[in-house]
């Protein structure tokens, strides 16, 4: 009887067969790959040979990655990211060339963790690490129908100086997402010579606590809908298949609708701004005060924020037109809030649509209970169609 082939080389058959189409990937390592699920596996880790990918050229060196890696995970690949000169940052370039939307080959899958994505929802892998400094986790996960988590901003170490920038995981699942963050979490504190987060206030980051909270989370969780947070331009369709979703979690006792006031402050001068090395700028600090303070009221009481995840459906290959494709995720860039993306549904043309969860700062292993109690209450996502 021929033996099963191991989960790795799975992974590596997958995306032998189906990158040269989809172009995740800017390198894979096989050889590399398959000795350490042998070890892994000998060694009885945590993950046991769990094949994941890595963001990037310089993902393997990430704190997740490295974490992941001692705990028996097995990186298989870097996957890519935006070319040179990219003035938007919703698409990728593979080794074999740009990448494309696994449900529409025309379409972006977005980015900056586009080939994560990609990857992700081709079932090449399990997981993929990415960072979000815009929405550039959840982005993609929402235009590939898959699950993207962005970190609390400051739990976890990042290169970039901003503070805007935060660790996360794409998954099938916000349970096939558990893994990763528990593993990246367990016992990490922020080290004292981690860049501070430039923000009006500091972010309080209780991981223990948030560690040790009871799973899963009683229902009905309370939370507030907003469809475009008193700002953004939303396409109708999009809205229309969050707020479906919205009903059917409604309807589930999944979710129990609370009335809070869901306005913020457009935070595009203000993300610029810091993003640009100017976070004293008296504007972007009125911005992100009055922020900070809304969503503090709107988020007492372990409430939930849910919204669309990105205004627009994903867009063809030029570019994004006049959408701001960040215009619901980055406010949460600036206001360091953990923030996910799940399936909701489909446009009427084939795309995926996300649904944005925010929860309080250092709240993330809640916000993943409550992503798995969102997800358990409807459809399962489906794969793309194979290539």
């Amino acid at each position: 009887m021929t033996p099963m082939p191991s989960a790795v080389a799975r992974a590596l058959e997958r995306i032998d067969r189906l990158d040269p189409a989809l172009h995740a990937f800017i390198e894979v390592w096989p050889d590399e790959a398959l000795a350490r699920e042998r070890e892994a596996v000998a060694r009885r880790l945590p993950l046991g040979g769990l094949p994941f990918a890595v963001k990037g050229p310089s993902g393997i060196r990430s704190f997740a990655a490295r974490r992941l890696i001692a705990a028996g995970g097995v990186p298989v690949g870097a996957t890519s990211v935006p070319g040179p000169g990219t003035h938007w940052q919703t698409w990728g370039w593979g080794a074999h060339g740009r990448t494309v939307n696994p449900w529409r080959a025309d379409r972006t899958p977005g980015g900056s963790s586009a080939g994560s994505a990609v990857a992700v929802a081709a079932g090449m892998v399990e997981l993929a690490t990415g960072s979000d400094g815009a929405g550039s986790v959840r982005i993609p996960a929402a235009w590939c129908g898959v699950f993207g988590l962005k970190t609390t901003n400051g739990l976890l170490p990042s290169p970039d100086r901003s503070g805007l920038a935060s660790a996360g995981v794409l998954a099938r699942s916000a349970a096939a997402a558990e893994p990763y963050l528990r593993q990246v979490l367990d016992g990490h504190e922020t080290p004292a010579t981690a860049p501070p987060l430039k923000m009006p206030t500091p972010v309080p980051v209780p991981i223990r606590r948030a560690l040790a909270l009871p799973l899963p989370l009683p229902l009905p969780l309370p939370a507030v809908y907003s469809e475009d947070l008193g700002f953004a331009d939303v396409d109708p369709e999009v809205a229309a298949v969050v707020g479906r979703a919205v009903d059917r979690l409604v309807a589930a006792g999944t979710v129990r609708l609370v009335e809070r006031d869901a306005r913020l402050l457009d935070p595009v001068g203000a993300w610029t701004a810091v993003r640009g090395g100017a976070p004293d700028d008296p504007e972007a600090v009125r911005v992100r005060r009055t922020n900070d303070e809304r969503l503090a009221a709107l988020l007492a009481g372990g409430a939930l924020l849910l919204t669309p995840a990105t205004p627009n459906r994903p867009h063809g290959h030029e570019g994004p037109g006049d959408f701001y494709s960040t215009a619901l995720t980055w406010a949460f860039n600036l206001s360091g809030h953990p923030a996910a993306s799940l399936p909701a549904g489909f446009t009427g043309d084939g795309c995926p649509v996300g649904l944005q969860l925010v929860a309080a700062h250092g709240a993330d292993l809640r916000l993943l209970a409550a992503a798995r109690a969102v997800e358990d209450a409807l459809p399962a996502a489906r794969r793309p169609p194979a290539r």
